[in-house]
């Protein structure tokens, strides 16, 4: 089965669920999305004790994906840059100290807290899981996904200022993710013998901070050639050679292609660079460009989260360690966020509950998944793949259609920084 093939039937599917969700449905694209095309793979499922050639040509074609590189590698830059461009420039600089704190310390609090309590959790249920495979879980569903944050909490109501912090943290926290990820990835791989604190500092240093000045410069390379000239369909496709020459340098060089895009998206999107650089057609066409790149990749991927059922190995045990993980999960992110706001709360004015509505806004999508679909068969790939599918789909799903309810039953509520 041939890559244009493939792509053909998941843009296909993509266009189908989508029609039915915006004809019948009217959820958010990204939640409606996953419902239909998880509702589809159950009827294939059924329709497998019947005939089993559509699960077999379905089962085929899902393991032509390698939906790790395809996300991480490819789609992950597009759709942070896209973010980036769109995300309110100001209100972010106002907000930057609280959201380099979530996104950081926030994220590493909660790794080490999921990680901790699933230990525990796991070895109750009588499944022996070192240590250090818990903390590569509690690593991996910790960030907040960008992706299905962005597409849901445009529809929620949620305060700018607020959708401004979670936006921010979304957009960087998978990055300072991917890199927690990954040391603990080698510390697993090669045992601690071989990982010196050093390492680790030039690992992180490497990928955050190189990331980051990346993505600067390669705003400030696209600022000066926009502003040179005024075509704006040359303009928009400088925008498009931005990311795609920019990721393939962050994987050359191993710096995070994710912070780099983001990085690159804000210095491009701001207001700044946008009236000495863009015509009004221009900007127009810009924006109009990334938007459609955007909902286009969205689509096709929380179809493909949908249909990654598929390669599922469902035990009892693995689902009730994803249903006791719900829980764990969110009040770990909640304890991680308690200390950065009651530390910020006096000097930047925050809406009222903003630790409640950060935590149950802050969702997991598709990096999850991604980065469980990397474990090794030794890390207990089977059991966390299980355990973070089942958090992702709460997340999207229960999480994604209530949060704008709970924004407005907190606003009758007496003001409290909760």
């Amino acid at each position: 089965m041939d890559y244009f093939f493939i792509i053909t039937i998941l843009i296909a599917l993509s266009a189908t669920f989508g029609y039915i969700n915006v004809r019948f449905l009217k959820f958010p694209n990204s939640i409606g999305l996953m419902v239909i095309t998880i509702l589809f793979t159950l009827a294939i499922f059924a329709l497998s004790y019947f005939d089993t050639r559509l699960l077999d040509a379905e089962k085929f074609m899902i393991n032509q994906i390698n939906f790790k590189s395809v996300l991480l590698d490819i789609m992950l830059s597009f759709l942070l840059f896209a973010g980036a461009l769109h995300t309110n420039f100001e209100q972010l600089k106002i907000q930057r100290w609280p959201v380099l704190v979530f996104s950081t310390l926030g994220v590493l609090i909660s790794t080490f807290l999921v990680g901790t309590t699933m230990f525990f959790i796991l070895k109750w249920l009588g499944l022996d899981v070192n240590y250090i495979f818990c903390l590569l879980f509690g690593a991996l569903i910790s960030p907040t996904d960008p992706i299905a944050v962005l597409g849901i909490l445009k529809k929620a109501g949620v305060p700018k200022k607020l959708e401004t912090k979670i936006v921010g943290e979304s957009l960087f926290n998978d990055g300072i993710g991917v890199v927690v990820f990954l040391t603990l990835f080698q510390i697993a791989s090669f045992g601690n013998q071989n990982i010196e604190v050093s390492d680790v500092l030039k690992l992180f240093g490497q990928e955050v901070i190189g990331g980051i000045a990346l993505g600067l410069l390669l705003g400030w390379v696209t600022y000066r050639l926009l502003k040179s000239i005024d075509d704006y369909d040359i303009e928009v496709i400088i925008t498009l050679a931005t990311v795609m020459v920019g990721t393939a340098i962050a994987q050359k060089l191993h710096l995070s292609a994710p912070l780099a895009m983001v990085a690159a998206g804000l210095f491009v999107g701001n207001d700044t660079v946008r009236a000495n650089a863009m015509s009004d057609t221009t900007e127009t066409y810009v924006d109009k460009f990334w938007e459609l790149i955007d909902i286009l990749l969205n689509t096709i991927l929380f179809v493909l989260i949908g249909m990654e059922m598929l390669v599922l190995v469902f035990e009892g045990n693995y689902i009730i360690a994803g249903l006791l993980a719900i829980p764990v999960i969110l009040i770990c992110r909640y304890a991680s966020l308690m200390m950065p706001i009651n530390f910020f709360k006096k000097k930047l004015d925050f809406v009222p509950y903003t630790n409640l509505i950060m935590t149950w806004g802050g969702l997991r999508g598709g990096i999850s998944i991604a980065l469980a679909l990397g474990l090794t068969q030794e890390m207990h790939r089977d059991l966390f793949l299980v355990i973070t599918y089942i958090v992702v789909i709460f997340s999207i799903i229960v999480q994604g259609l209530t949060v704008g309810k709970l924004v407005e039953r907190l606003e009758k509520l007496p003001n409290k920084n909760l």
